[in-house]
């Protein structure tokens, strides 16, 4: 298996301290992440600047398209994102509109399956139709609540599909190792980098950690 990629979520609203962030962790991660409440505040001027500062990182725009996939997610392939997440929930038909826009683009789209109830079947259908990428995601009301992404994980890289697989939820340095060793291949980092009193250190450990898995 490659290595497993580390994504950095910029959540920030703030434009200068999203960029601000990006340059401190930049050493460490290989996508950063416009967090959907970051993308809704700043607009495409944002993904415009990170692609123009950071020409060797993946930029993924989680935009959650619930509807016109491949009309709401075409200005920001344009502007240079490589990734663009639509949810699961949407329906296939949508989902099949940002796929669309991303292969017009040579680009990936990303199924989010938050709040998705089967799961599997939506990952079989959305795979199937040329999706690149499935993306577990406990939600941040769903992390307060107790649950975690551990079994949504498995389940999904049981299928064997062809895409890679995305994990998001609270992950930290005492969880990171767990989620390499489930076979997760993007480990999704939020808080526990930009909450820290260093963030530069805090990624470095997650990448140390990551590089250190044995799978």
């Amino acid at each position: 298996m490659a290595r497993p990629l580390i994504q950095m979520a910029l959540d920030s609203l703030d434009f200068d301290a999203t960029v601000a962030l990006a340059e401190q962790v930049a050493p460490f991660v290989d996508i950063f992440e416009i967090g959907t409440p970051c993308i809704k505040h700043n607009g495409v001027n944002l993904v415009k600047a990170l692609r123009a500062k950071f020409p060797d990182k993946l930029l993924l725009v989680d935009l959650k398209t619930m509807d016109a996939g491949e009309y709401e997610a075409t200005p920001f392939y344009a502007a240079g994102a490589d990734i663009c997440t639509v949810l699961g929930v949407s329906g296939l038909a949508t989902c099949m509109g940002v796929i669309k826009a991303a292969n017009a683009y040579g680009a990936e789209a990303q199924i989010d399956l938050i709040n998705v109830e089967d799961k599997a079947a939506c990952a079989r259908a959305t795979a199937e139709a040329g999706a690149h990428i499935m993306g577990i995601h406990t939600g941040l009301d769903a992390q307060a609540a107790g649950h975690t992404p551990f079994s949504d994980l498995n389940d999904i890289a049981k299928l064997g599909l062809n895409v890679r697989i995305s994990v998001a939820g609270g992950i930290k340095p005492a969880t990171v190792q767990d989620v390499v060793k489930s076979g997760a291949n993007i480990i999704v980092v939020g808080a526990a980098i930009y909450g820290a009193p260093s963030p530069a250190e805090a990624a470095r450990e997650i990448r140390e950690l990551v590089d250190a898995t044995e799978v």
